[in-house]
């Protein structure tokens, strides 16, 4: 199988649920730079507010959305919920994804940087657990993410947990920091928030039009 092939089935769910001529999420397109992998914590402002927590691995952004976000604090094991295989490029939306859309709503970058595998993602994935050392602006230090329910034969209900190690290195784990506030949350890239960024992209509709 080619790589552009390969491609288009990890990114099928994706673009299936997705119309880019009313959309300005990326379709795809964007190759890894060589680097170590990367990593994104998007807020997304939907129907319900909750953290997207995204690792670039094997060409794609590894997905899980995460209700009540991160948590510094290795007592919160916080909830999180697998979703499709999103585009390398989308590590660097921030916008508003319009009304009718899947997933409408305002997304912020919260945290991005770089991650460490203690063991290659893939594997983790099969066997339900992954270790790694994020390097970000908000996040750092050791974390695990760690499958507790496996998906129904139509492949839904799959659950996993995100923790902070206790033990953490590069990063002191933060009992008192907890989970961040969404009213309060600003773009790591930006620093702007979510209402902000909802204002300047009407703004410039309008403009437009």
């Amino acid at each position: 199988m080619n790589a552009k092939r390969e491609d288009a089935d990890r990114l099928a769910r994706y673009r299936g649920r997705r119309d880019f001529s009313r959309t300005s999420e990326p379709s795809g397109g964007a190759a890894a730079d060589g680097h170590r992998p990367r990593f994104v914590v998007q807020l997304h402002d939907a129907s319900r507010m909750h953290f997207d927590f995204r690792l670039e691995a094997d060409g794609v952004l590894k997905s899980w959305a995460v209700p009540k976000g991160p948590s510094t604090d290795p007592q919160d094991k916080r909830l999180a919920m697998p979703t499709e295989d999103h585009p390398l490029d989308y590590r660097d939306f921030e916008g508003v994804i319009a009304e009718g859309e899947y997933g409408a709503g305002t997304v912020i970058i919260w945290d991005e940087g770089t991650y460490e595998e203690a063991e290659p993602v893939d594997g983790g994935l099969e066997r339900g657990h992954l270790s790694f050392r994020l390097n970000g602006r908000k996040l750092r230090g050791d974390w695990a993410l760690t499958r507790f329910r496996r998906a129904s034969r139509d492949g839904r209900g799959e659950a996993w947990l995100l923790v902070k190690r206790a033990n953490s290195r590069g990063g002191a784990a933060n009992s008192r920091q907890g989970t961040p506030d969404p009213a309060r949350a600003r773009s790591a890239r930006t620093g702007r928030t979510l209402r902000q960024v909802a204002h300047d992209e009407n703004g410039k509709h309008s403009r437009g039009s």
